[in-house]
């Protein structure tokens, strides 16, 4: 067992009830609209913010409005955790969450069922360290795979045993209701995921803590950039000491009202189905207005269909596919580097979109190490090349490869209700903009 303190004889041991979502179609054919893509599609709001909203807003007194707000899988799994650890979460509209909290967070009668949603599972695995007792958070088979052993080690750090038998959940959390001053240093090289976790749960701290990375380079930093402002703006002082260091002041949240920015991740889909299509699509927002890293993405789309050689995504992961994607009918090969995280996410999406790539057209993706790389065919565009793309219950294969059936005729997306992750309406903003999906 991988254990970070002692064994304790009060372990939960009951799981609660899973959600099963339910699927309206085994499969959607996608028939190229063979014309330029045109009209008006918002994304949804930004799930990374919303989750670090919510969070943020059950560690605060009183009542926050959050607006803009993403309603999907990943955010209802963690607004349920939420009113399971007695935070009152109301929903008015599609998309507002209005939460209610004491400034603490209630021991849960069961153990917190989290889904495949990373951030909640990680979220959560620190912020249960504020409450006093044992807390199980667990997820379904592609979570229990994904690692959570760096967070338990650094909640170690401030006096928070924790024990998980595999390094992924389910893992145990034995809060003692408030944590220890001192310096927690987190090996974040799978995930900035722990070290954003780590960073909203500091400031219940008995006095200062400081945050540092094992390694300041590390990838998809932009997300703790995101953490620091929320966190900020519910009141939290936190200050940078040093490359990858931050020091934060014990301190009580403050519920405030915020307003989420719509998905850069999804809004990647869109930005990529107009540049294939020759399209204009109107987003409602401006690229560079947002401050989500994969927005990054829209400068290397523009380049489009002469992308670069190489691209490093490691400051613009979860847009990857995407790009891969895009990359298939760009003029030249691309290699995509810094992306070894992305085998650690929902799925291997490095192995998984050298596959489906690989079952559009033979050597089409392949994998060199960790890096990705996409052997470039503008002359696939207009072809029928019959291919049923799987999906590994992964949101963001499901996105990208509709991508690929913009341009390609015969490309039918396996369990494509899997968007409803974090883009529920996805299939719907297609066939608004006039793309005809064939459900089975």
């Amino acid at each position: 067992m991988l254990s970070l303190a002692a064994q304790h004889t009060s372990e939960p041991k009951t799981m609660s009830a899973k959600p099963q979502p339910q699927s309206a179609a085994k499969a959607l054919t996608i028939t190229p609209p063979r014309r330029a893509l045109v009209g008006r599609v918002v994304p949804p709001g930004s799930k990374s913010i919303t989750n670090r909203a919510l969070l943020l807003a059950a560690l605060s007194k009183g009542t926050s409005r959050l607006t803009g707000a993403l309603k999907s899988l990943d955010t209802k799994l963690m607004a349920a955790a939420l009113r399971e650890m007695g935070v009152t979460v109301d929903e008015p509209d599609a998309t507002t969450f209005v939460v209610t909290s004491s400034g603490r967070l209630e021991k849960p009668d069961m153990p917190l069922y989290l889904g495949n949603a990373g951030t909640a599972t990680r979220f959560l695995a620190a912020a249960v360290a504020t409450i006093d007792g044992a807390v199980v958070i667990d997820g379904d088979e592609h979570m229990r795979k994904r690692p959570i052993l760096p967070l338990l080690k650094s909640l170690a750090d401030v006096g928070v045993s924790a024990t998980s038998e595999t390094g992924c959940p389910p893992a145990v959390i034995y809060g003692t209701g408030r944590l220890k001053s001192g310096r927690v240093v987190i090996d974040a090289g799978l995930s900035s995921q722990y070290v954003s976790a780590m960073l909203m749960v500091a400031p219940h701290g008995d006095g200062p803590i400081e945050i540092a990375l094992s390694d300041p380079e590390i990838d998809a930093i932009g997300y703790v950039d995101l953490t620091l402002a929320a966190m900020r703006a519910f009141g939290a002082s936190v200050a940078p000491i040093g490359p990858g260091q931050w020091r934060i002041e014990p301190a009580s949240y403050r519920a405030t009202d915020f307003v989420i920015e719509p998905d850069a991740s999804a809004a990647t889909y869109l930005w990529a189905a107009e540049i294939l299509t020759g399209g204009a699509i109107d987003l409602g927002v401006k690229a560079d207005a947002f401050t989500q890293p994969d927005a990054n993405a829209r400068a290397v789309m523009e380049q489009f269909p002469r992308m670069p050689a190489v691209i490093d995504g490691s400051q613009m992961q979860d847009a990857v596919p995407t790009l891969a994607v895009l990359a298939a009918f760009n003029e030249t090969a691309v290699r995509f580097t810094g992306i070894a995280n992305l085998r650690v996410k929902e799925c291997d999406r490095i192995s998984a979109v050298a596959t489906e790539l690989s079952r559009i057209r033979p050597g089409l993706g392949s994998e060199d190490g960790d890096d990705l790389i996409v052997a470039a065919d503008p002359a696939l565009a207009g072809q029928r090349l019959p291919a049923r793309i799987e999906t590994y219950s992964d949101h963001r294969i499901a996105m990208s490869f509709a991508l690929a059936g913009l341009m390609i005729d015969g490309i039918t997306i396996l369990d494509p209700d899997c968007v409803g992750k974090t883009y529920p309406e996805y299939w719907e903003a297609l066939a608004s903009l006039g793309v005809e999906l064939s459900a089975e």
